[in-house]
Order: structure tokens, then C-alpha cells, then sequence
């Protein structure tokens, strides 16, 4: 693909939009930051990055990119793991961030209306001091929303509330010709015509430049409590799993987690995990209203578990016992980048009685490819987490290891009835990989639509499809 290079005549327009101090041009001006990701394999600088604080600028600056043939990369915190905010073709990066204001709460009709900066622990933090819930949780607090609905984030309590598409009732968006399309509303159904917005989210900045979004509350819980559950392995703990659904038992959270990332946590933290008995656990929360009502569903559960073999049940029935655990849990993935030189992650999604296999085809690789693998994941929706660790490879070794540890990984998925992602996207780095995976047909039928919204192809061209 061919693109306009940024020149004094684009940049003269820029700032006449943004204004002087909000455009940086060239590597000198523009923070190393905004040429990555979190995991740091894609790298590629934005020509120029642009800060913008209205819908109104987004739809100037993309109305002309769309009519010079410029590039544009939205960007939000930069928490992706895959490519999706990296400027592969250059040009102009929208840096969101800033527009980070909670604009409504609506208590009658249970929504939150917010611009597209506001972070999640933002929102979490201001819908619970009014009694009201946000529920999807993923692990990266610091993320913006648009980044959230842009991936379709699940996160820990996927399980009983489901994903972050479950609680976007309506969407503004900037379309790549700096059209401004409202999408949805505070309504609670809708059945006219093609569902638009549920296209939008998790199209990673593909077809549209969210610019506001009306969420979907709920009453705040009142109780939460979390059991930790420990098995003799792996296997036993996952197949544990469908038997507790099948008991028409939801908790809000059902984790695995196995030894080896419990040591690296704790080297990490400095703090000991509560429990070392034994090589894999599940990790279960429930929430509810009452103290009484949590009870009688973990109750059920801890029966179940115990009949599995489990070895113990332990109840954090105080908030000191569930931090301790689930700061543990929320420290994974740091101690694991922390625990290496570079890593790369397969964030593959299996069904559920299908977990121990797949974790069990992981473990098989290490030894197979000579390359260490860790992991984790939410047990209670098939979605795992794979993290390959570079170590002491070298550039050449490590770009050939990663290649052929990722075939296996999704191959492998694939033939268990998997998917190429459950929750983080896939960007620049892992579009092969679904090109594969989905086949032509799928392939194909992604492109048009891109098409048919971006037919210049300018906005955050060279990702997913």
C-alpha cells in the first residue's frame, strides 16, 4: 500500500485543528511509547501524533486524511498485545486519551455514558460509589474503554456476565471519511436493521473511531466471596469445571492457575501466595446479595470439588484473604514479562473440557521446541493464556522459535474446536494466524466489509484482515 507522506502543508492543518502544542512530528518529538504496544513486538513510529479532546477534531483530521490518502492510527493507552494501536504505515496517530470525561450517569435507565479515554478502573470505581456495577473485568485496569470495546475485552467475570459487546448499548463513531454515525442508544432492545454497533466493537479500530460510548449498569452486588481450590493436577482441576456448570452453578469467576506461575507471582511480589499444597487450582468467586445466599452456592460447589479429589477448600471470606489472592492473580502477567528478556503471548480460546488438553499440548512444546511456556486463564470460558518466553535467544533464534511455537499453538486449537483469540484481538501480529485458522471464505467476507466502510483503506490499515 502506497500512502501521502506527512508534509508542512498536513502538519499546518493539524495544528490549525489541535492546535501548535498538541502535534509532535518525527521520532524526536514523539515519546517511544506511542511506537509499541505493551508487549513491545510490533515497533513502528506515527509520522505525526495528534491529541485530540473532541468528536468534532477526530471527524476534521479524518475527513482530510480520507481526502489526501493518509493513514490513521487511534490510540488509547497503548495496553494491546498485539499490533492493533501501532502505526505500521506511518502516518497520522489520534492519541485519545484526553478525552476522558464521564458525561452522564443515568440511574434510571442503568447507563453511563463516557468519552472514550476514561479508563476502566475510572468507571468501576465511579459506578460503585453509586451503588451500580460495570461487570466486564479485564485484566489490565489501566485500559482505556474505546481499547476495551475496540478488542471486545472479556476478562474474569466473563463466566456469569459476559463480555464487554453484553454492555454497549450505544456507540458515537467516526467513520473513515470523518462521517459521525450514532449507533444504538440507552434503549434496551433494538431489532432495526443490521446491528452496526455490535460490528464496531472488536474491530480494533478497523472501521470506526469511537469517540463516545453509552454502557449498560447493573446493581452493585453486596457480598463477594472467592475459594481457592487446590487439585493433585491440572487435569482434574479443569474437568471439575463443566460439572459445577452443569450443577446450574454460575460463579462469577472460575480461574486456573498452576504452580510454576504462583512462584514467579510471588518472586515478583515479594508477598507468599496463601496456599503451596499442590501443582494446579481453581480460583472461583461469587457474588450475590447476602452473605447467606453467596454461602449456599459455595457450599454446592465445595462438595463438588471435594468429590472431584480436590484436596481442600479454602474460603477468603475477608477482604484481606481476597486481596492477598487476587493481587496474586492480578500480578500474572507482569511477573511473567518480568520473569524473561521478551515474551509473545497465544491468547486462544477452546472449549471447556478441553482446557487440560490444550494447556497439557503446551507443557509438550517446551520440551519439543526448547522454549519455556507459561500460562493461565479463565477456566470458566475456555480462554487461555500462553505467554512464550525468549530468554537468552537470539533475534533470528527467537523469531524462529515464536513462528514455529505459534503454529503448533493455533493448529492445535483449531482441532479442539478453538479460536485464534478469546479476548486480546488481533491486530498486525497474529492476522496470519486467522487468515489460517477462519479460511478464505471468512477472509474474504472481512475484507469487503472493511471495504465498504474504508474504501481508501486509511484507518489502522494492515490489521486483522
Amino acid at each position: 500500500m502506497t500512502y501521502k507522506k506527512i508534509d508542512e502543508r498536513d502538519l499546518a492543518f493539524l495544528r490549525s485543528v489541535c492546535g501548535e502544542d498538541k502535534v509532535f512530528f518525527g521520532e524526536e518529538e514523539i515519546n517511544d511509547d506511542f511506537s509499541h504496544d505493551e508487549l513491545g513486538g510490533v515497533h513502528q513510529y506515527p509520522e505525526v501524533l495528534v491529541e485530540v479532546i473532541e468528536t468534532s477534531q477526530v471527524s476534521q483530521i479524518m475527513k482530510y486524511a480520507f481526502n489526501n490518502n493518509i493513514p490513521v492510527t487511534p490510540r488509547g493507552q497503548g495496553t494491546g498485545l498485539v499490533g492493533a494501536s501501532v502505526a505500521i504505515y506511518g502516518g497520522i496517530m489520534i492519541n485519545m486519551s484526553k478525552m476522558n470525561r464521564i458525561l452522564e450517569l443515568d440511574e434510571d435507565n442503568l447507563t453511563l455514558t463516557v468519552e472514550p479515554g476514561v479508563l476502566l478502573m475510572e468507571i468501576s470505581k465511579f459506578v460503585e460509589e453509586h451503588d451500580l456495577f460495570y461487570p466486564p473485568d479485564p485484566g489490565e485496569k489501566s485500559a482505556t474503554i474505546a481499547g476495551n470495546i475496540n478488542t471486545n475485552a472479556g476478562g474474569m467475570r466473563a463466566v456469569k456476565y459476559g463480555v464487554t459487546r453484553d454492555y454497549v448499548r450505544g456507540l458515537e463513531v467516526v467513520l473513515p471519511n470523518g462521517d459521525i454515525l450514532q449507533l444504538g442508544g440507552k434503549i434496551v432492545k433494538n431489532s432495526s436493521g443490521y446491528s452496526i454497533k455490535d460490528l464496531i466493537v472488536g474491530s480494533e479500530g478497523t472501521l470506526g473511531i469511537v469517540t463516545k460510548a453509552i454502557l449498560k449498569l447493573l446493581p452493585l452486588p453486596k457480598k463477594t466471596i472467592s475459594l481457592l481450590i487446590p487439585f493433585p493436577n491440572l487435569e482434574m482441576a479443569i474437568e471439575t469445571v463443566p460439572i459445577i456448570i452443569k450443577a446450574k452453578i454460575i460463579p462469577t469467576a472460575i480461574e486456573y492457575i498452576v504452580k510454576d506461575v504462583i512462584l514467579v507471582s510471588e518472586e515478583f511480589l515479594g508477598k507468599k501466595f496463601p496456599d503451596h499444597s499442590a501443582d494446579a487450582y481453581l480460583l472461583l468467586t461469587f457474588d450475590g446479595n447476602s452473605t447467606e445466599e453467596i454461602e449456599r452456592l459455595y457450599d454446592k460447589v465445595a462438595r463438588i470439588c471435594l468429590d472431584q479429589e480436590a484436596l481442600d477448600v479454602l474460603i477468603s471470606n475477608t477482604q484481606e484473604r481476597q486481596d492477598s489472592i487476587w493481587k496474586a492473580r492480578g500480578a500474572f502477567l507482569e511477573a511473567i514479562k518480568a520473569s524473561t528478556t521478551e515474551m509473545d503471548e497465544c491468547d486462544v480460546v477452546v472449549p471447556r473440557n478441553k482446557i487440560a488438553e490444550f494447556v497439557k499440548f503446551g507443557d509438550r512444546l517446551q520440551t519439543e521446541c526448547h522454549i519455556r511456556i507459561r500460562g493461565f486463564g479463565h477456566a470458566g470460558d475456555g480462554n487461555l493464556h500462553m505467554y512464550i518466553l525468549r530468554d537468552e535467544l537470539n533475534q533470528a533464534e527467537w523469531e524462529e522459535k515464536l513462528e514455529e511455537v505459534f503454529r503448533h499453538l493455533y493448529q492445535r486449537a483449531k482441532e479442539l474446536g478453538g479460536k485464534v483469540s478469546g479476548e486480546h484481538g488481533i491486530g498486525f501480529a497474529k492476522k496470519l494466524y486467522l487468515q489460517e485458522s477462519d479460511g478464505e471464505v471468512n477472509t474474504l467476507l472481512m475484507q469487503s466489509i472493511k471495504r465498504a466502510f474504508d474504501p481508501m483503506n486509511i484507518l489502522n490499515p494492515g490489521k486483522i484482515c
